[in-house]
């Protein structure tokens, strides 16, 4: 499958982060598991320079959740950063709840909204600040993941979606709609005991998360707006109509090493359907040859070590975004950096695919498939320079 041909299926499909079916995990890491190189990781030594402490890896399994496992996951980094005991958030209480208040977006917009499974980094701050946090323990989301439990709920919430949206109105529709909801991924309990005290969602968030959604910030990059001001995220799943910061593109590497340093770690938005990713080998660049120029052995051997990077322009970064070969594909977290025995600096990134892959659920990315492939990213806002933070005023 060629890669525009490739990239339509899953711009169709709307992968993880606008999943519509239980498709889009399972078959998008199937499709990468040949877009590997035997023995990369005897071909690279990465030191880690910058080590943030995370969670452990978990696996959303066959569902579009990558934006909630990857911005919980954040959160949880920022309990350890602020001296907190981290808990295991339950990823499945923010995509609940996010399905909620996209669906009702959905009949205000007369149909004209994207449905499925996919969300952003920005949904968890909102749904934190808007119904609280649950611990792992209290809600499992009925195990929403498993093999056809997303095609499933999809099937009926949007068949409620849209009777809603044609003919008469009906007044009922919302309660049908997060009746069906619960009935797939499981009532949300009113109270519930955590370490022997009894918490509701928001008395939780508050004593025992302790985060304040309004010191999280989210960016991105594109020639089209000003830059230091606001701009809607122009992405599908962009289904709250948020605003993230535009700034320019060689801020999107020196925000992000400015917050690793200080002990901040990213929720990071991001294409992963590019020749130069191998979930296998745990290794993204931007390779200097485009893939359909190299021989045989050149992609063979693609992962096989170190390979020169193509540079990265804004005009490049933009006609990829533009032409859909920037997808807003997948969420994973920033959480380090490390070099490789040339030197050059990767950034360490956890995913939500288990622990499956050459590092143990772990990627080292380049940094200028960051500069060309993000699509947005979240962090707390002292993360930013404090020059750039004068400019957006945060």
């Amino acid at each position: 499958m060629t890669k525009t041909s490739m990239k339509s299926l899953w711009m169709a499909a709307g992968l993880l982060f606008g999943s519509t079916v239980g498709f889009a995990q399972d078959n998008l890491v199937n499709s990468l598991k040949n877009n590997a190189s035997e023995g990369s990781k005897n071909s690279f030594t990465f030191t880690p320079v910058i080590n943030a402490e995370a969670t452990s890896v978990k696996n959303q399994k066959s569902s579009g959740t990558c934006w909630s496992y990857s911005t919980n996951s954040f959160l949880e980094s920022e309990m350890i950063r602020m001296g907190k005991k981290p808990v295991d958030l339950a990823d499945l209480f923010t995509a609940r709840n996010a399905y909620i208040e996209k669906g009702i977006n959905y009949v205000r917009m007369h149909g004209a909204l994207t449905l499925g499974d996919g969300g952003a980094c920005h949904d968890v701050t909102n749904m934190f600040a808007k119904y609280g946090a649950l611990p792992q323990e209290a809600y499992n989301g009925n195990d929403y993941g498993s093999p056809g439990s997303s095609d499933r709920m999809n099937k009926l919430t949007e068949a409620i979606l849209k009777k809603a949206v044609s003919g008469k109105f009906d007044p009922s529709w919302k309660a049908k709609y997060i009746a069906t909801i619960d009935s797939c991924m499981g009532a949300v309990p009113e109270k519930f005991t955590y370490e022997g005290k009894e918490y509701t969602p928001k008395t939780f968030a508050k004593e025992v998360v302790g985060l304040n959604a309004a010191d999280y910030v989210e960016l991105s990059s594109f020639n089209t707006s000003p830059y230091y001001e606001k701009a809607v995220l122009m992405v599908p799943d962009n289904w709250s109509f948020d605003q993230v910061y535009n700034v320019p593109m060689d801020d999107i590497t020196k925000i992000i090493d400015n917050a690793l340093k200080g002990g901040f770690t990213i929720a990071w938005a991001t294409d992963v359907s590019e020749k130069g990713f191998s979930w296998k080998n745990g290794v993204a660049f931007v390779p200097e040859k485009d893939f359909a120029s190299m021989s045989d052995d050149e992609k063979k051997s693609m992962f096989n070590g170190p390979k020169p990077e193509k540079e990265i322009t804004v005009d490049m970064r933009q006609a990829a975004f533009d032409d859909y070969e920037t997808t807003d594909d997948h969420g994973m977290q920033i959480t380090g950096m490390a070099k490789d025995q040339n030197g050059k600096e990767y950034y360490i990134v956890k995913n939500s695919w288990g622990a499956t892959n050459d590092y143990k659920g772990y990627l080292y990315v380049s940094k200028n498939f960051v500069k060309y492939k993000t699509t947005a990213f979240l962090l707390h806002k002292k993360g930013i320079p404090s020059d750039i933070r004068k400019k957006l005023s945060v």
